[in-house]
């Protein structure tokens, strides 16, 4: 049986070193600040949110909600950002998106101060990730990809890791983060001809598709560790389901996260994180 590598204690263990850095940063008259900025009330973004302030409370994160009605203007919208892109109170701001039609999300992320981008989603964080520079963050679920990695001890100078999927959102970022960390990194998509038999030659695979169970035992050998990324609800089981068919891989691999359980409940303890990180650096 497969090691499971779960999310609740890596984010016990970032929460506790957050605690004591949010308390220096007190000491020194800095109160980290996070400003969750939400466009009308979504489902999923309600209990993201519900999840980011209950973290943010247990390690002494403030949080700032702005609140905007779903009809909102242009015009409104984008002062709001402006006015919390200069408020030096907030050092770290959560854009919810997709933002309504009415409102140009390219627009909003070229906008957001990169040093305030504590999701990772402006061109000038994904261009820190790229460079291994602190400008801006590395998306959320990337990092408590890596996280999760380093907690565990999973070893990754020489190793060879196979990426599924080539998002913005964690397939791209997390593989530059893992060649900085001295992987060697194949990256597969859609158009990856016969991707099994690369997985397969992996000591390490990140599967990060969004295609639910499409990950299975071909794809697996033993000794591998897997990082579940993916999270769907599977209508047929009627229960959360990640990109991995979980019952076949977890009988032949080494190591694995569980859906739910794995990243997703990291993620939220990263994007506090970000925010003390970006108190910090107000700071140098």
């Amino acid at each position: 049986m497969a090691e499971l590598l779960k999310g609740a204690p890596v984010a016990a263990a970032l929460s506790e070193k957050m605690a004591a850095d949010v308390a220096a940063l007190k000491e020194q008259g800095v109160t980290p600040t996070l400003a969750i900025l939400r466009v009308g009330q979504r489902d999923d973004d309600l209990s993201y949110e519900r999840g980011a302030m209950k973290r943010c409370e247990k390690v002494g994160v403030a949080v700032k909600n702005v609140v905007l009605p779903a009809d909102v203007d242009s015009d409104t919208f984008f002062a709001t950002l402006e006015d919390l892109n200069e408020d030096d109170s907030v050092h770290g701001i959560l854009m919810f998106r997709p933002l309504p039609r009415q409102l140009d999300g390219e627009k909003a992320r070229k906008l957001l101060s990169p040093a305030k981008d504590v999701d990772g989603c402006t061109d000038g964080s994904l261009a820190g990730v790229f460079t291994n520079t602190a400008l801006g963050f590395p998306p959320c679920t990337a990092r408590a990809a890596m996280e999760i990695l380093k907690y565990y001890g999973v070893e990754l100078k020489g190793k060879r890791v196979a990426v599924i999927g080539r998002s913005l959102v964690i397939g791209r970022p997390v593989a530059m983060m893992l060649m900085h960390a001295n992987a060697t990194v194949t990256i597969c998509h859609t158009r990856t001809v016969d991707v099994p038999s690369i997985t397969k030659e992996a000591d390490i695979i990140i599967a990060a598709s969004g295609q639910m169970e499409s990950v299975g035992a071909e794809y697996l050998r033993e000794g591998q560790t897997v990082i579940d990324v993916g999270i769907g609800w599977n209508e047929a089981k009627q229960k959360l389901c990640g990109d991995v068919e979980f019952e076949e891989a977890e009988p032949i691999v080494a190591a694995i996260t569980p859906v739910p359980g794995g990243v997703g409940s990291v993620t939220t303890a990263v994007l506090c994180k970000h925010v003390v990180e970006a108190a910090q650096r107000s700071l140098a």
